[in-house]
């Protein structure tokens, strides 16, 4: 039997030579999650033996990992503005990035706000289920064409006990709804041009739903419908916030060059990452 330490030390080893990203963290959260503990008592109790059944699961674990298989999906889950989210390859992981559209929506309404809003494009529910979460006296539309992406997206609802004020729709991007109905529209829209989706990495390419990636040629083909569908359904006090790639800034404003106010917010990378739009 080997200890902690030394199989922490295999592993990383190991995901090196294969070049996965970050093999070090991925070594020490597939070992957390084998051995049911946290990725402080690995450093605490670094002499601790594996059983050969949890030396061997482990290295099941190490083995996917190796192939580029992102670790929130060999976990299924992946943390989201302090919320856990069961995530699978129907459904873009949560990026960090992304959590700085639910700061501007808490920047913009007040927690005892009444928001009536819209997901486009809802994948893991991530953007949906935080905000009713944040907001118990919301109501909110969580919409995707992908079938299995909304099945997660309700386990999400659920497992955070906001399913009784999310109604789940299986519908594109390009959905009309109730004109003139909605306090906010949140999106995190496909916004790779087919360039650098050429360009992205084997982690991401092989294993992200390409339908949740992929725009078009320019990577901005879906902001069109966006702002179609978001000048009829907003309110006049309303607020659209939609993530964008942080080269697409020029393009996307000029879609939307005839509202009132547009913004483009930077992420805490200092890149151009959200747009902030009122008709």
């Amino acid at each position: 039997m080997r200890s902690i330490s030394e199989v922490l030390a295999q592993a990383q080893s190991y995901l090196s030579i294969k070049d996965v990203d970050s093999p070090r963290l991925s070594a020490q959260l597939l070992l957390a999650h084998v051995l049911g503990c946290s990725r402080t008592d690995l450093y605490t109790r670094p002499d601790r033996l594996l059983t050969p059944d949890e030396y061997r699961l482990f290295f099941k674990l190490i083995d996917r990992r190796a192939q580029g298989e992102p670790v929130a999906y060999i976990l299924g889950q992946k943390e989201f503005y302090s919320l856990n989210f069961k995530v699978n390859s129907h459904v873009l992981i949560p990026r960090p990035e992304t959590e700085t559209i639910i700061d501007l929506v808490c920047d913009f309404f007040p927690k005892e706000k009444k928001i009536i809003f819209a997901d486009l494009g809802t994948g893991s529910g991530c953007l949906a289920v935080t905000i009713a979460y944040l907001y118990p006296l919301s109501f909110g539309l969580a919409i995707d064409i992908s079938t299995q992406a909304l099945k997660i997206a309700m386990l999400n609802a659920s497992q955070h006990k906001v399913q009784n004020r999310l109604a789940f729709i299986c519908a594109d991007l390009g959905t009309t709804l109730k004109p003139c109905s909605l306090d906010l529209i949140v999106t995190n829209p496909p916004y790779i041009s087919e360039q650098e989706f050429s360009n992205l990495s084997h982690e991401v390419a092989k294993f992200e739903p390409q339908q949740a990636l992929l725009s078009g040629p320019a990577g901005v083909e879906f902001y069109a419908d966006i702002e179609r569908q978001s000048r009829e359904c907003l309110k006049s006090t309303g607020f659209l916030i939609a993530e964008m790639g942080y080269r697409q800034s020029k393009e996307v404003r000029k879609i939307f060059s005839s509202w009132s106010d547009v913004r483009i917010v930077k992420d805490l990378a200092g890149h151009d990452r959200v747009l902030v739009a009122r008709v």
